[in-house]
């Protein structure tokens, strides 16, 4: 559902899947995530799971 938002909305992303590049997974548990999506800003997580709140914010931006 996040990536459909971004999608529908113009924002551009990247993508880093785990289930394509598993080492991501540590990355994440090291910043303290236990769930995906994940979408970081320059390295800084802006939001974690589907937050259409949250989101709607970026289409300011």
């Amino acid at each position: 559902m996040t990536k459909k938002f971004l999608t529908e909305h113009n924002i551009d992303f990247s993508e880093k899947n785990i289930n394509d590049t598993p080492e991501y997974i540590d990355y994440l548990k090291g910043k303290g995530f236990r769930s995906v999506p994940v979408l970081e800003n320059n390295a800084q997580p802006i939001v974690n799971g589907f937050r259409p709140d949250l989101l709607k914010k970026l289409i300011a931006q």
